[in-house]
């Protein structure tokens, strides 16, 4: 294992390669003898696992006389799948090393998605993020005003975050049920900026990172800047496959693991607390640190709050889980304020990491941030009730304008992972954008930009009539086929 101390890194240690076994993939297979010929249904098959994430790239797959014998077929057949799969680019060998999954060129990565600029007028469904009443801000600045002339008085400075902000948040730590002391928060600049301090103090160039598939586009922007090698694991719409996840953990041992156990970003998913004990046992036997996102935990719609991830601990097992959240997805993602939980001598490293590049977040903000937390018990419950009414008027509008669409209804978090049925998902959201729509496909979530091309990921925060009027656009631009002319775009903008 490990050792505890973030500073003593994993140096120099031999990680073994990724290897899906051939039962585990045998598994996910249909029965080779259902269709013919079989050689490229079995690999038709496995394309499709590979382009939805549920086979992770650069995984060595099994044997061929493995896998013959666990499908109950030849070995010819199979010999036969991977010269297809290779022939596609879903597959390539190494001389000696075996044969391991890949993508066609031309689903490679292309690059971070452009930003929105302030000219860009569209109905915007590329951001998963609500407003704030603006009553209730002129509330809180009312509020905060008096105790902002008193800090006036003082250099501002505060690495570690307010004092009355970090008692605050531990507050709320320890009434969802993780008993917590303000010296165990960092009050940071949003869930992102904890995120990147944490990579840049337990992290090095090259280091391994375990992280869901899909996931965070940012975050995944982030690890990439950072160079860190990223292993994916899937997360499908029944969740996550726990045994892969405990397996790769034990074979590539990575520095950190980044998960979104609370309504998953983008598949809304929720972790089961059964899973959430074995990931922290086998997080603990690899002395993995795990980065835990709980930026959409309050967001519940249809199940009881869950109890923080870190809850889940023993008191005498390891200590190295850390947890994020934000103000971003329950208040508003302009008040830039987040946090994040973690021992307290790890907290006061990560504030001298902070030091270096931000000397402490603003002050106002803070002072709103904790005027509204007060609040929450107000503000929040509304909220969810206008995302449940969004929620199904999407939800309605896709049944009645996109039947043969499908989705998995999210018991909570801000968005609908919906799978197109065919691979037409960043196409789509180059025509939607004639017709006055943005939108990602779905591979802006994969670890390997490529793969979800059938899927969308669609927000409900915007109000019922905007999205029904988004999903009636997003029908026009499908049933039209090829982007419209200039002139029919201005047309379609001016209706």
């Amino acid at each position: 294992m490990a050792d505890s101390n973030p500073l003593q890194r994993l140096k120099g240690m031999e990680r073994s390669d990724r290897a899906l076994g051939s039962r585990q993939l045998a598994a996910m297979l249909p029965d080779p003898a259902g269709a013919r010929p079989a050689y490229r249904h079995l690999a038709q098959a496995i394309s499709a696992l590979i382009l939805d994430g549920r086979i992770a790239l650069h995984v060595r797959l099994p044997a061929e006389r493995e896998l013959a014998a666990a499908l109950n077929t030849s070995r010819t057949t199979i010999t036969a799948v991977y010269d297809l799969l290779r022939e596609r680019g879903f597959a390539r060998s190494r001389q000696g090393s075996g044969t391991w999954t890949d993508l066609p060129e031309g689903r490679r990565p292309k690059g971070i998605t452009r930003l929105l600029g302030p000219e860009d007028t569209a109905i915007d469904l590329a951001r998963a993020a609500p407003g704030l009443p603006g009553q209730a801000l002129i509330d809180a600045l009312a509020q905060v005003t008096p105790h902002l002339a008193e800090h006036a008085n003082t250099p501002g400075y505060h690495p570690y975050g307010l004092p009355e902000l970090r008692a605050a948040i531990a507050e709320r730590f320890t009434e969802r049920g993780l008993a917590t002391v303000p010296e165990q928060i960092l009050v940071t600049s949003g869930a992102q900026h904890a995120f990147t301090l944490v990579m840049a103090l337990l992290c090095r160039p090259g280091d391994r990172v375990m992280v869901e598939n899909p996931s965070y586009p940012n975050a995944l922007e982030a690890m990439r800047r950072a160079r860190l090698r990223t292993v994916s694991v899937p997360v499908t719409d029944t969740g996550w496959d726990i045994e892969i996840i405990e397996s790769t953990l034990r074979q590539v041992v990575p520095q950190l693991a980044y998960l979104i156990p609370d309504f998953q970003n983008p598949t809304g998913c929720l972790m089961p607390e059964h899973e959430r004990v074995r990931l922290l046992r086998a997080a603990g036997r690899s002395g993995t640190w795990l980065v835990i996102d709980e930026t959409l935990a309050d967001l519940v719609l249809d199940v009881p709050a869950p109890p923080p991830f870190a809850s889940h601990a023993t008191p005498s097992g390891p200590s190295q889980v850390i947890t994020i959240g934000s103000m971003s997805k329950t208040h508003w993602a302009g008040l830039r304020i987040g946090w994040l939980r973690a021992p307290a001598r790890l907290v006061t490293e990560l504030a001298g990491q902070r030091v270096a590049t931000d000397m402490g977040g603003s002050v106002l903000d803070q002072l709103l941030a904790l005027a509204l937390l007060a609040r929450a018990g107000e503000l929040v419950p509304p909220r969810l009730e206008q995302l449940r009414e969004q929620r199904a008027a999407l939800a309605a509008a896709l049944t009645e304008h996109l039947p043969q669409w499908r989705w998995q209804l999210p018991p909570g978090g801000l968005s609908l992972w919906v799978d197109l049925g065919e691979p037409i998902a960043s196409a789509l959201a180059e025509r939607a954008l004639d017709y006055g729509v943005r939108i990602e496909g779905g591979t802006y979530f994969a670890t390997d930009p490529g793969i979800f091309e059938q899927r969308l990921r669609i927000p409900y925060t915007t109000p019922a009539d905007t999205l029904r009027e988004a999903v009636r656009r997003m029908a026009t631009a499908l049933a039209d086929g090829p982007s419209p002319s200039s002139a029919a775009r201005r047309a379609h903008w001016v209706a």
